[in-house]
């Protein structure tokens, strides 16, 4: 590896942490103003990425991916601690329960609408720089919304697959011990990288047309047709 590679990598995972802590953050805050305050009483109702670090999805997975995988710079994905809910405390246990799933890959999607129309700023005032790395953080907090969306604990989709099919806490509680070695497994599905992949850069071409940024640009900085 590189010193250009490994400092694009670096850049790369500071953004992963960040993202992460703005999608846990989504999750707590919603889940307090949906009357749950477990996660304010633990500290989650913030963007400290300290207190959201999961061992395996926010440092392992992504650095593997970075410093092993070849292909790193186009599936950089993981997740992070989940945040405590109390549905006992939800007003509306069912739907706030929904609610708080989905908050965390709404807010990834937010932050890549705020990410887009800051590379808009970056072409007004010609600074490429602000161009490229708003993208990639854009195209990496798409990613991190939709590898969230998969329904295999600890990510979002299995929380809505929950809620659908009206499982227990319990036996969620019991499948999603082991759920981590889940979702490294459906990561090598072919399928699944490009579904993700498709969905990724389709949410990306469609708020560039919102923002007013060139499709040029993406496709110059990721050779998307």
């Amino acid at each position: 590896m590189t010193e250009a590679q490994l400092i694009d990598g670096l850049i790369y995972y500071i953004g992963l942490v960040v993202l992460l802590s703005f999608h846990e953050f989504g999750h707590a805050w919603t889940a307090w103003r949906c009357g749950d305050d477990t996660a304010r009483l633990q500290g989650r109702v913030s963007l400290n990425p300290l207190v959201h670090i999961d061992l395996v999805g926010t440092v392992i997975l992504p650095l593997l991916l970075i410093f092993v995988s070849p292909s790193w710079g186009r599936f950089l994905v993981g997740w992070a601690k989940p945040v405590p809910v109390n549905p006992y405390n939800l007003g509306n246990p069912r739907r706030d329960d929904l609610l708080v799933t989905l908050a965390g890959p709404a807010m990834n999607l937010a932050l890549a609408l705020v990410l887009m129309l800051l590379a808009r700023v970056g072409l007004l005032i010609h600074s490429g720089d602000l161009v490229v790395l708003s993208l990639q953080w854009a195209v990496l907090s798409l990613r991190l919304c939709f590898f969230n969306l998969i329904p295999i604990p600890p990510l979002d989709g299995s929380q809505v697959m929950r809620n659908l099919t009206h499982m227990s806490y319990e036996t969620y509680n019991q499948i999603s011990r082991f759920g981590f070695i889940g979702v490294i497994l459906v990561l090598q599905v072919p399928f699944v990288r490009a579904m993700i992949f498709q969905s990724t850069f389709g949410t990306l071409s469609l708020m560039a047309r919102v923002a007013g940024v060139p499709h040029e640009v993406l496709s110059g900085l990721f050779g998307i047709a």
